[in-house]
């Protein structure tokens, strides 16, 4: 076996859908020997003919193990690995970490488990829809316990940096309280809001815009995968659900009343939250304007917006689009230096293109 703490592998996947093979691929691009493992032999398949690994076999010996297994059943396949691989350290990429930890934690062994949690993912699933870059410069919390080996944390941290993450070391109790601050109740909020549309009068959804796009577009992730997320880290949702609750009681009062100034407050409230969250890669927000540019529903049209845009000199540092019920055009918002947003305005216009701020 490799010297512990230097990741040399084999590493082995346990679940073959969109992070493990993603991971898996990350891995064998960077030289390392990849293990297959997963209880559908076709998802097995499906990753070995994309380069991902090959399936283990009797007499492997992995010196890493990564479990990527829906949160139902985490805790059960990692004692599994703890127990079947008494030389290896073992990961897993669960959204949760304290629930699997309260089930492997006691066990012979649990001194290599050190929890690991990729900040990163897509609306599709399984092995078909992984990329070798699905975390490139994604978060990737490595939660270890009182009880980890020092050389472990370190190998699950060179795990990340192999995938090209970035590590973020975390006490489990505190990364589970982060989560569920800013994906699982985020995500269960915008499930409210949508289901507010699901019956609503065809009248009513030909007004939808972008803002209700926006808002629910995470609604529509996998029901079964997210109530295994949220109910696994029960308590610290429920504790923001209540807070969450006694706002919205005061939301409701304050606009039943007309209470503008206690309105005014919740919404001036909200507005600080998006500012607190980090701008452009991890660093603080910076100030920024929006220029809208029309551009027509045909192909080569944003390209030829993107390649004018670019001899502007400005940089674009996000991008939106908005299509409304019968406007042959998209509404495309190109997000600038607040500095930079009328240089870019009159260099498209000087173009052709229909823009404003």
């Amino acid at each position: 076996m490799p010297e512990a703490g230097a990741l040399a592998g084999p590493v082995e996947v346990i679940g073959t859908g969109l992070l493990g093979t993603s991971i898996a691929l990350a891995c064998r691009e960077a030289g390392l020997e990849v293990l297959l493992t997963d209880a559908s032999a076709e998802h097995v398949r499906t990753a070995s003919g994309l380069g991902a690994g090959r399936p283990r076999l009797a007499g492997d010996r992995p010196q890493l193990v990564v479990v990527a297994v829906p949160p139902a059943y985490l805790g059960r396949v990692i004692a599994e690995a703890l127990a079947t691989d008494p030389d290896a350290i073992v990961t897993d990429v669960g959204s949760v970490k304290g629930a699997p930890l309260a089930e492997v934690g006691v066990l012979p062994g649990a001194e290599r488990y050190v929890g690991g949690h990729p900040m990163a993912g897509s609306e599709r699933s399984g092995p078909l829809a992984a990329t070798s870059a699905l975390f490139d410069g994604r978060p990737w919390a490595v939660t270890p316990h009182a009880g980890s080996r020092p050389e472990a944390v370190t190998l699950v941290e060179q795990l990340a940096r192999v995938c090209r993450a970035v590590p973020v070391r975390m006490e489990p109790a505190e990364h589970d309280l982060a989560v569920a601050r800013t994906s699982h109740v985020p995500h269960l909020l915008a499930v409210l809001v949508a289901g507010r549309l699901a019956d609503a009068p065809a009248q009513h959804l030909a007004l939808s815009g972008q803002g209700v796009r926006d808002v629910t577009r995470v609604a529509g992730g996998d029901p079964e995968l997210y109530s295994q997320i949220v109910t696994g880290n029960a308590a610290a949702v429920v504790d923001l659900l209540g807070e969450v609750r006694d706002q919205l009681d005061r939301l409701i009062e304050a606009v039943a009343s007309g209470d503008r100034s206690t309105l005014t407050g919740l919404l001036q409230r909200g507005q600080a939250g998006t500012r607190a969250i980090p701008g452009k890669h991890g660093g603080p927000v910076r100030a920024t304007a929006a220029v809208f540019v029309a551009v027509p529903d045909e192909p080569g049209g944003l390209a030829r917006l993107f390649a004018d845009a670019g001899e502007s000199g400005v940089n674009i540092e996000d991008v939106r689009i908005d299509h409304d019920l019968g406007r042959p055009v998209g509404l495309v918002e190109l997000v600038v230096a607040e500095d930079s947003a009328d240089r870019l305005c009159g260099s498209l216009e000087s173009r052709g293109w229909a823009a404003h701020r």
